[in-house]
């Protein structure tokens, strides 16, 4: 198939995306991994441009690098550049262009060298760019796929227009945890088996964020680094700045008790004890717990706070396991499947129950699941591809967990 006919076809593949596609932030998000997969590259990104502050912002990003918090100034660095000037760039040696001070994508462990960015622009401003970074079999971007990223841009910004898309950036972030590089390897017979390849990712307070992924790509060893269950073997773990690579004995007991909350598929409640001992059970691990009976209140089984779990159903259970978790008072809540053994009645049921805390705690939650109907209630959602970030994509309307459908 010749190099025309192949792009034609992917331009029809995008337009359908972007017509057909009821959500605009799934049809720009479906849109970057189209051309992304077509040119063969290492990593991509659409920007938009927030009038108010008049900075750049990271809709959407492909590859290994997470630039979920980075900003950039308009009409500075490359995307900045290209957003301002309203003209395309190709750059085929990044780390030595005196036109540019580095990337965005370096800090995440993408070393950028060649890139191609386009502006959005819908006829009346440029909005934003599409950027793509590096080409996996170390190429560099030629002008035919320039064009047609700019054909794919310029759709972009027209549907944009069309359904309405705003970003804004006043909401400042503050990281709860960041992986750098973090790796991790388990013995197999005579071999390694390397499990995380280089992942970086920001987690952010009062955030919810959904981990996607095939079985076997790492999402759970992620979870469980995190939740200090596993160790790293390589790269950095940091907990609100302190470094938490290799905590000490009593440095990981004090974090498991009184920094996490755990909700596992499986409930592992206590079969011996009510529904409310369970909880309270939990509460006098920490220093400062929230009262069991609020806990439970919480997620609404003040009714059943008697029964023992032999006389719950399956999602009582499960929203009991979640009032364990947050009488702790915990800044983070990992969630590994928490929905997996439930029917979809009892599922929503409990995903509300998630949704209240992360909306009137503060607390971030972190959620494992092969669910993708659930990402759209999160904030952000991240998707592992054998042991590396594939994707992270920002959710422009999180859904209500009511409103899921599956």
């Amino acid at each position: 198939m010749t190099a025309d006919r192949r792009y034609t076809r992917v331009t029809w593949k995008i337009m359908e995306q972007l017509l057909e596609v009821d959500s605009i932030g799934d049809a720009l998000s479906g849109s970057l991994e189209i051309i992304y997969n077509t040119l063969n590259s290492e990593a991509g990104a659409i920007w938009l441009l927030d009038k108010a502050t008049d900075r750049l912002a990271p809709l959407f990003h492909i590859g290994p690098a997470d630039i979920s918090g980075v900003t950039v100034e308009n009409g500075l660095g490359i995307e900045g550049m290209v957003t301002k000037t309203g003209k395309s760039i190709i750059v085929t040696d990044a780390q030595n262009d005196p036109r540019f001070d580095g990337t965005v994508f370096d800090d995440g462990g993408v070393v950028a060298n060649t890139m191609l960015c386009v502006p959005l622009n819908n006829l009346h401003e440029v909005i934003g760019c599409v950027q793509l970074v590096n080409k996996k079999d170390g190429g560099v971007y030629d002008k035919e796929e320039l064009k047609l990223c700019e054909h794919m841009a310029s759709l972009a910004a027209m549907a944009i227009e069309d359904k309405g898309l705003l970003v804004d950036l006043d909401e400042k972030k503050e990281v709860l945890a960041v992986l750098k590089d973090v790796s991790k390897e388990f013995p197999s017979g005579d071999d390694v088996l390397q499990v995380l390849k280089g992942i970086n990712l920001e987690i952010y307070k009062n955030e919810f964020v959904i981990v996607l992924g095939e079985s076997g790509c790492g999402k759970t060893t992620m979870m469980n680094i995190v939740g200090g269950m596993d160790f790293l073997t390589g790269g950095m773990l940091l907990i609100e700045g302190k470094d938490f690579s290799h905590p000490t004995d009593a440095e990981l007991t004090k974090y498991r008790r009184e920094y996490v909350g755990f909700i596992f598929q499986q409930y592992n409640l206590m079969p011996n004890l009510t529904a409310i001992e369970n909880v309270q059970f939990i509460a006098e691990l920490v220093k400062y717990p929230m009262s069991p009976k609020e806990a439970i209140a919480k997620v609404k089984l003040s009714d059943r706070e008697n029964n023992y779990p032999g006389q719950l159903s399956g999602g009582q259970q499960q929203r009991v396991s979640i009032a364990r978790a947050i009488v702790k008072n915990p800044k983070l809540i990992l969630a590994d499947e928490p929905t997996a053994a439930l029917d979809y009645t009892t599922s929503i049921e409990v995903l509300s129950v998630i949704e209240d805390i992360v909306k009137n705690q503060g607390v971030t939650v972190m959620m494992v699941t092969h669910n993708s109907e659930i990402a759209k209630m999160a904030d952000r959602v991240v998707k592992l591809r054998n042991g590396k970030i594939a994707s992270i994509k920002r959710n422009l309307h999180p859904l209500h967990a009511e409103e899921l459908v599956w």
